[in-house]
């Protein structure tokens, strides 16, 4: 997946306090062209390092120690209204997908996730307005 815009790769940051699911999310990504712009264990360092990097996107969990995912996606929309996120979740209560897309959220993957949904919300979401000019990967 490429931006129009540039040509680069997507470029992705990944929060979620489970290494295990980062790394997993970072090994669909590459299968699908992007890269990792960085990652973060909580809210927090998600915040931090979407100011530091300026993702393409973000992959946000929500159940994180210090500051969950909605809060954090909250804050970093207020600061960047252009930031496109998409929380991640094993936590898919209605409640909570609703609660996301009010505070900012683009869309929402359940988890596990599989890297064919994954694939095709980050191409809807990338596709919004138009930023993605090669769709190749997954599923393709």
């Amino acid at each position: 997946m490429k931006r129009s815009k540039d040509g680069q790769s997507v470029r992705y940051l990944i929060v979620d306090d489970s290494v295990f699911a980062r790394k997993n999310l970072a090994r669909m990504i590459e299968t699908f062209g992007g890269q990792v712009a960085a990652e973060a264990g909580d809210g927090l360092t998600a915040i931090s390092e979407f100011d530091r990097t300026h993702p393409d996107i973000v992959l946000m969990d929500i159940t994180m120690p210090q500051m969950e995912g909605i809060e954090a996606a909250e804050r970093i929309v207020q600061q960047h209204p252009e930031a496109r996120i998409v929380m991640v979740s094993s936590v898919g209560y209605q409640e909570n997908i609703v609660a996301a897309l009010q505070r900012g959220a683009r869309h929402f993957v359940q988890k596990p996730v599989k890297p064919e949904v994954l694939y095709e919300v980050i191409k809807y979401v990338l596709g919004e307005d138009g930023a993605v000019a090669n769709a190749a990967g997954a599923g393709a």
